[in-house]
């Protein structure tokens, strides 16, 4: 009796392990099977005769087959997921044509302008004859030392009427010279008794052009002499300035 109950103990053990391994192998999507109760009804079986003695070098039962694996997963599909832009179109750019065969004129070397040459420096004027000095006028009868009145220091004014007894011609400004210029210098000036130019009372009264001729003009009237006379005079003298 031991032994069928034994080997039915066996058997179900086995089929409850076989089942257990299956639902561990088993892949996760599929479904379980539906666990299914087993009932076992334990009866009296007749006696039977003692069996044969197994010897002792008889074979061990086979091992349970190993489970079939489960079916590998199928690859996920593969997704691009870029996403492909049209490029946009540009217009056309319009470029200017170009000739590549456009001559140039030629190159002209100017030749540098002469240098003016330097005017030659004119011959001085001569100086004029000096005038022969006029004879004295007769002194006037002496008046009585009572009736005599102080001579007066103001300077009586003669316009042109002076006459030079030496002329110093005035020297040609060389600045004006060269640009060709000439003109006139009206100068007014006081004579002493003796009949020289008082230095400090020169002054110009007419020039043109104007800051030109006046410095040489006073320089000039400066040295000229006139006729002694009794008094001071203011007279005025025209020089004349003029290329030849």
């Amino acid at each position: 009796m031991r032994l069928p109950i034994s080997l039915v103990a066996g058997t179900a053990l086995a089929l409850g392990l076989f089942w257990l391994l299956a639902l561990l192998v088993a892949p996760p999507e599929a479904e379980p099977e539906p666990r299914q109760e087993l009932t076992m009804a334990l009866a009296e079986v007749p006696a039977e005769p003692a069996p044969e003695p197994v010897p002792a070098a008889a074979a061990p039962p086979p091992p349970p087959s190993a489970p079939t694996p489960p079916p590998e997963p199928a690859p996920a599909p593969s997704v691009d997921s870029a996403i492909a832009l049209p490029e946009p179109e540009l217009p056309p750019m319009d470029m200017p044509e170009v000739p590549l065969d456009e001559t140039l004129p030629d190159l002209v070397e100017t030749p540098p302008d002469p240098e003016p040459e330097p005017r030659p420096d004119p011959e001085p004027t001569p100086e004029p004859a000096p005038e022969p000095s006029p004879e004295p006028a007769p002194e006037p009868a002496a008046a009585p030392a009572a009736s005599a009145e102080p001579v007066s220091r103001e300077p009586v004014d003669v316009g042109r009427s002076a006459q030079a007894t030496r002329r110093v011609p005035p020297e040609y400004p060389s600045r004006a010279r060269r640009r060709g210029l000439e003109g006139h210098v009206v100068v007014q000036f006081i004579i002493a008794s003796d009949g020289r130019v008082e230095p400090g009372s020169i002054e110009v009264v007419e020039a043109s052009p104007r800051g030109v001729f006046d410095r040489v003009a006073r320089r000039a009237i400066a040295d000229w002499q006139f006729v002694a006379a009794e008094g001071r005079r203011r007279a005025r003298q025209r020089l004349e300035f003029q290329l030849r």
